[in-house]
């Protein structure tokens, strides 16, 4: 059964919040609209949900998903392949940690203040291992959550493992909200906005469903689409099973006041939604490990142009 367009679904939630939403107070000072508890649903065999009403950077995504699964939580990655999503939270910590002053947020002193710190980053290993470092996030949890007698307990492994022999089991699930871990991962990084996500095989097709506690939904919940999308990709085809859905719940989802008119250009296009992409996968990768860059290739894919939005740190 064909599913509706990614597009569509996505401006009928910014719509929903631009009229239901609460105005709130956040930690950034910024201020937002904001609604608790929304899903939407992905058939995965319709096409890949890459946003079409504004163009979403998949390179980005790409290198940021290959970074989790690589189990790295250093900036050295990101910044070496000119991805800057991840820029702001240690650049911030940098300046604490060594009692500098905290300029303007986006301001232009900010931003040149950040670029020479990515470039540091880039280019001095032991400047990188120090400031580089954003604590036990994503890649960590997944890839090594802390067990008893220093264990490392692989769950995307463990996940991929249970797919394969139990794939009936209710418990196939991938937690990043280790709360022993949270204040440390709030020094240079954010404790994780998508959570917790639970595989599901029925039919011999693979769907998975994620928990999003925190949802910038301008900036972050096209990338978070895209990239558990194509998570559920990778992993079907590692357990040679045929894509089922993607079904996103977000808690807190919400529009910072400083993107109510992005989101209205962005709605603006909806009726010049265009055709879904599709992704193609190298079929000879069989180990989560071994995914590179190269292996994907993005393929028909048509957006509007992409909309600058100010992120909030």
């Amino acid at each position: 059964m064909q599913g509706k367009h990614a597009d569509e679904s996505y401006l009928d939630l910014l719509e929903y919040i631009m009229e239901n939403g609460a105005t709130k107070s956040d930690r950034t000072g910024t201020g937002t609209k904001s609604i608790f508890g929304y899903q939407m649903r992905f058939n995965l065999a319709d096409g890949f949900p890459l946003l079409t009403t504004k163009k979403v950077p998949i390179k980005a995504i790409i290198h940021e998903l290959i970074w989790f699964l690589h189990g790295d939580t250093n900036l050295k990655y990101l910044a070496n392949n000119n991805v800057h999503i991840w820029d702001e939270w240690p650049y911030k910590a940098y300046l604490k940690q060594n009692n500098l002053p905290i300029p303007e947020i986006n301001g232009e002193e900010w931003k040149k203040g950040m670029t020479e710190f990515v470039e540091r980053i880039k280019n001095d290993e032991k400047f990188a291992k120090e400031y580089g470092n954003l604590g036990p996030i994503y890649g960590s949890q997944w890839r090594c959550w802390p067990g008893e007698n220093n264990v490392c307990l692989d769950q995307i492994g463990t996940a991929i493992e249970m797919i394969k022999k139990t794939p009936d089991s209710r418990r196939i699930i991938v937690s990043a909200w280790n709360v022993a871990d949270i204040e440390e991962m709030a020094k240079a990084g954010l404790p994780p906005c998508h959570c917790l996500f639970q595989f599901y095989v029925a039919d011999g097709k693979l769907s998975c469903q994620l928990y999003q506690r925190s949802c910038d939904t301008f900036l972050g919940v096209p990338f978070n689409i895209a990239s558990y999308s194509l998570l559920v990709m990778i992993i079907a085809q590692i357990c040679d099973l045929k894509l089922g859905e993607f079904v996103w719940t977000g808690g807190d989802v919400h529009l910072y006041l400083n993107h109510l008119e992005q989101a209205r250009l962005q709605l603006s296009r909806r009726k010049d939604i265009r055709p879904m992409p599709k992704i193609k996968i190298n079929p000879d990768k069989k180990k989560i490990e071994d995914f590179m860059i190269d292996d994907f290739e993005l393929i028909d894919y048509n957006p509007h142009e992409g909309i600058k939005a100010p992120i909030a740190v």
